[in-house]
C-alpha cells in the first residue's frame, strides 16, 4: 500500500512538472507577443499624435491674391497669378507710357529719347493686348497707376537736366528688371492660352526696354534692387545727387 501511494505521488508529481512546465512556457510566449505589440502600438499612437505637428500649415494668401481662386475659362484655368499677372502689365502701361512721352520731350541724348520711344511704342502695342486680354477673361484692370508709380512720375517732373535722366534711366531699369522675373514665372507656370500669350508678348517688350535702357549707359548697375520704394523727397525738391541707392541717379563711373 505504502508503495502504490508512493507510485502515485511520483506519478503526479511528473504529471504537475509537465503541466508546469507547458504553463510556463505558454506564459512566456503570452509575455513576448505583448512585449512585441506595446511598442507597435505606441509608436503607431506617437505617429497619429505628431502627425498635425509636422504637418506644414496651410500657405497664408498671397498680398496680391483676389481670393477667387482658379476660374476655369475657355482657355484654360486662371489663377490669381495669372490675375494678378495681367493687372500689372496694365499697370505697368499706366505710368511707363507718360513716363517715356516725357523722355521723348525732356530728354536732352539721344539715348535717352530713344529709351522714350521705345517705351512709348511698346507699352501701346501691349496695353492693347492686355485690355482684350482682360476683357476675354473676365479680369478687372486699373485704370490709374498705383500710389507708387504715381510717386516716380512725380520726381520725375520735378527733376531737371541730366539728373532728369539719370533717374529716368535708374527708376525704368529698376522696374524693368524686377518686372522681368514675374513675366517669366508666369510664361514658366500659367495652364491659360491666352496668359501665356500675353506673358509672351510682355517678355519680348520688356527685355527690349532693358536693353535701351542700358544702352543709354547711364544705369548705376551698383544701385539696382529687387525692391522700387517710393522716392523720400520732400513735395517741390529734386532728388539729390548723394541719395540713399534707392533714389541714387549717378552713373556709374
Amino acid at each position: 500500500m505504502l508503495s502504490i501511494r508512493r507510485a502515485n505521488v511520483g506519478g503526479m508529481s511528473v504529471a504537475s512538472r509537465h503541466v508546469m512546465g507547458t504553463g510556463i512556457v505558454i506564459g512566456a510566449l503570452a509575455l513576448t507577443l505583448i512585449a512585441l505589440l506595446i511598442p507597435v502600438r505606441s509608436f503607431g499612437g506617437a505617429t497619429a499624435a505628431a502627425a498635425p505637428a509636422v504637418a506644414a500649415p496651410p500657405a497664408p494668401a498671397s498680398a496680391d491674391d483676389d481670393g477667387a481662386g482658379v476660374m476655369s475659362t475657355a482657355f484654360g484655368p486662371l489663377t490669381p497669378q495669372d490675375r494678378d499677372f495681367v493687372r500689372k502689365v496694365r499697370l505697368a502701361g499706366l505710368w511707363e507710357l507718360p513716363a517715356g512721352r516725357q523722355a521723348q520731350e525732356r530728354g536732352t541724348r539721344k539715348a535717352v529719347r530713344t529709351a522714350g520711344e521705345h517705351l512709348v511704342e511698346g507699352h501701346t502695342e501691349l496695353d492693347r493686348r492686355v485690355m482684350e486680354v482682360g476683357q476675354a477673361l473676365g479680369v478687372e484692370l486699373p485704370d490709374q497707376p498705383s500710389g507708387q508709380q504715381q510717386a516716380w512720375l512725380d520726381q520725375l517732373d520735378r527733376a531737371q537736366g541730366a539728373t532728369y535722366e539719370r533717374l529716368f534711366i535708374q527708376l525704368l531699369r529698376r522696374a524693368h528688371g524686377k518686372v522681368f522675373a514675374l513675366v517669366a514665372q508666369v510664361r514658366a507656370q500659367t495652364r491659360n492660352s491666352m496668359v501665356r500669350e500675353l506673358a509672351t508678348d510682355a517678355n519680348t517688350t520688356v527685355l527690349d526696354h532693358i536693353t535701351v535702357l542700358e544702352a543709354s549707359g547711364l544705369v548705376d548697375f551698383d544701385g539696382l534692387s529687387d525692391t522700387l520704394p517710393a522716392p523720400a523727397q520732400a513735395p517741390g525738391s529734386a532728388p539729390s545727387a548723394g541719395s540713399s541707392p534707392s533714389t541714387d541717379t549717378r552713373p556709374r563711373k
